[in-house]
């Protein structure tokens, strides 16, 4: 598999905007044949929230992005958990055809923001996988979206300050840098498939995840998201 280029690290402003509508493609249509008690399920990802949650949640998130309503504490624990109260009138369905329209429509706003909401798009792609998994249905944390988000998250870690990690990934022809690698600290190594290294940067388990070898650095200075 080879990934889009984001030469030297440039950002790619469509990046984003491109893996939202895959992600759209594949995700929406999955969840209007889901039976009703689906959407009770409570994720492995974020377990305080049901997959209705997690709908709703991402659902607001981009909706938010959209409408420019960004002000200090959007996206805090307290304003996702009223994200999600606001939305308790609507039906499953109705949330699901509110997330396919804003996911349609984040994208070209993201690419305008000069970077500072790439992230937004990262973890709406994360929680579909947090989706996915609960719902037992294949391609949590890769399927067709995954070439877009593991350029995304390797610049995201960068520019994050993380540590820096060498990934010797099993669906890719070259390594995969992330973190910082201009300091001192030596790169850490990365040996594995591309949903477990997703796992470890969003701090999701890998508990049944498949093998993989970790050295240099640990488990949880690699997660992103924090939590």
């Amino acid at each position: 598999m080879t990934t889009p280029a984001e030469v030297n690290g440039v950002r790619d402003p469509e990046l984003p905007g491109r893996l939202l509508a895959i992600e759209r493609d594949a995700l929406i249509p999955m969840l209007r044949v889901r039976s009703e008690a689906d959407f009770g399920i409570v994720t492995a990802g974020c377990p305080e929230w049901t997959v209705r949650d997690v709908l709703a949640h991402c659902s607001a998130v981009l909706l938010r992005v959209v409408e420019g309503r960004l002000e200090k504490g959007a996206f805090s624990p307290e304003s996702n958990n009223r994200d999600i109260t606001e939305r308790g009138d609507l039906t499953n369905a109705q949330v699901v055809d509110e997330l396919e329209k804003v996911m349609g429509e984040a994208g070209g706003v993201i690419a305008r923001a000069g970077g500072r909401l790439d992230g937004a798009a990262l973890g709406e792609w994360v929680h579909a996988g947090d989706v996915r998994e609960a719902l037992g249905e294949p391609g949590a944390y890769a399927g067709a979206g995954l070439p877009y988000a593991l350029p995304l998250l390797a610049r995201l870690s960068r520019e994050r300050g993380l540590v820096p990690l060498h990934a010797d990934v099993d669906e890719l022809d070259e390594p995969l840098k992330l973190g910082d690698v201009s300091g001192e600290r030596t790169p850490g190594r990365y040996i594995g498939d591309a949903a477990t290294l997703v796992r470890l940067y969003a701090g999701r388990s890998v508990a049944g995840a498949r093998a993989y070898e970790l050295a240099g650095v640990e488990e949880g200075e690699l997660n992103m998201f924090g939590g």
